[in-house]
């Protein structure tokens, strides 16, 4: 029997496997362009004359902002002109950018090439959530959504290594370089895999009075608003790992040696999560595993903050709580943004773009606020991590009324009873 949360697939096109994959490979994209950069940042700070190590940050937020402020765009493009032809234009953006950034003769230029990585790639980001949205709904969306985010958590696991084995044969330039050559490898599969997702009754014209309605429902349906909210505290905590750790291995723990195979690990464990997330979500439902890996994120979060003010951290310590924190993270994207997609399947490009806006822009920016209090210990990120799980809690509270764990297709209490 069909699930009554499937969308029928297209008869043309990759089959759920392969459209899996090309998902999460959309996704992966801005996970390498990312995490790669993290063990190049001393050479690329001592090439490019970079004084103050936290200014380094600013090659990993430059891209994060340019491609959470360009999402507002591709949203309401797409829902005009189709999911492809955007997708396909992002990426070529990405590209172009990554030979401007590996030719760039200034840290300012390799800043603004990085922002103009962020803004090409921003196309990925919207429109595989809509291309998802226009295949599947509820669980089985939740289900996708986790599969692709599985795939895009193994990026995080290689990539550091990735970028240090590219830096051990040639200078930082050449990561970009790579990065340009896993765009074009990504245009060539969708141009011929990926036929157009969205129904020709579904598209709207781009009229300014249309996209403020659709983007005004989008921020103030209280599901909405309230999962995109806590979405973005959430990312806000892992944009202070990522933006702290490598001076963490490096400056607080004197083992940059170890630094490549803790992050491994350590997203490996956000990649297990989801998994198991893949696996449970449409048996148990998005909220109850959501609120409970909430929690969870919050209680880990609170001890290593302890251990960390206490001055008994290490890089034991240190793996096995920050571990654990990210282990609860792997739950909490999939279905927090599943939940924040619910009610806006009639305006999804436009919701999609919107949710993406707040939630990349504001937490990398809380992120590199996080980041740049880094004072030779871990203290301040372990703190900040906690604020932000925290705040994230709340965002949900908002949503759901003040109750957890209680699903939308719950029967009220009086009838149940």
């Amino acid at each position: 029997m069909t699930s009554p949360d499937a969308v029928a697939p297209p008869a043309k096109g990759p089959g759920f496997p392969e459209f899996v994959c090309l998902i999460a490979s959309m996704m992966a994209i801005n996970a390498l362009s990312i995490d790669i950069m993290l063990p190049a940042l001393p050479q690329i700070g001592e090439a490019l004359g970079v004084a103050n190590e936290n200014s380094r940050q600013w090659v990993i937020t430059a891209y994060l902002l340019g491609f959470g402020a360009l999402q507002i765009v591709y949203g309401p493009l797409a829902d005009r002109y189709g999911r492809k032809p955007l997708i396909l234009a992002g990426i070529g953006v990405f590209v172009v950018f990554s030979a401007v950034a590996m030719l760039a003769p200034s840290f300012e230029t390799l800043i603004l090439a990085r922002v103009g990585q962020g803004m090409g790639t921003a196309a990925t980001r919207v429109l595989a959530v809509s291309i998802v949205r226009d295949r599947y709904s509820g669980r089985t969306m939740a289900r996708v959504m986790s599969l692709s985010f599985l795939v895009f958590l193994g990026v995080p696991i290689i990539a550091p290594t990735v970028g240090q084995l590219v830096l051990s044969v040639a200078p930082w330039e050449a990561i970009f370089g790579l990065l340009g050559v896993a765009g074009l490898a990504l245009i060539l599969w969708i141009a011929i895999r990926l036929p157009e997702t969205l129904h020709p009754e579904h598209r709207q014209p781009v009229q300014a009075r249309r996209i403020a309605r659709a983007f005004a429902e989008a921020v103030t349906n209280r599901q909405s608003i309230g999962y995109t909210l806590a979405m973005t505290a959430i990312t806000g905590a892992l944009f202070a790992f990522i933006n702290s750790s490598q001076q963490i291995f490096f400056d607080v723990f004197e083992a940059p040696h170890l630094f490549a195979g803790t992050f491994a690990v350590i997203a490996s464990g956000i990649a297990v999560a989801a998994v198991t997330n893949a696996r449970l979500v449409e048996r148990l439902g998005s909220r109850l595993i959501g609120h409970t890996a909430l929690l969870g994120f919050i209680g880990f979060a609170a001890v290593h903050a302890a251990v960390a003010l206490s001055g008994h951290e290490n890089i034991w310590t240190f793996a096995v709580l920050q571990g654990l924190t990210m282990f609860c993270f792997g739950f909490l994207a999939g279905n927090f943004g599943a939940m924040s997609m619910e009610p806006m399947g009639h305006i999804a490009g436009t919701a999609s773009s919107a949710q993406g806006f707040i939630s990349t822009v504001f937490g990398s920016l809380a992120g590199l606020f996080i980041g740049q209090q880094f004072d030779g210990t871990v203290t301040p990120m372990a703190v900040g991590i906690t604020v932000c799980g925290l705040i994230a809690l709340g965002f949900v509270l908002v949503a759901e009324r003040g109750r957890l764990f209680v699903s939308r297709n719950a029967p009220p209490l009086a009838a149940a009873s």
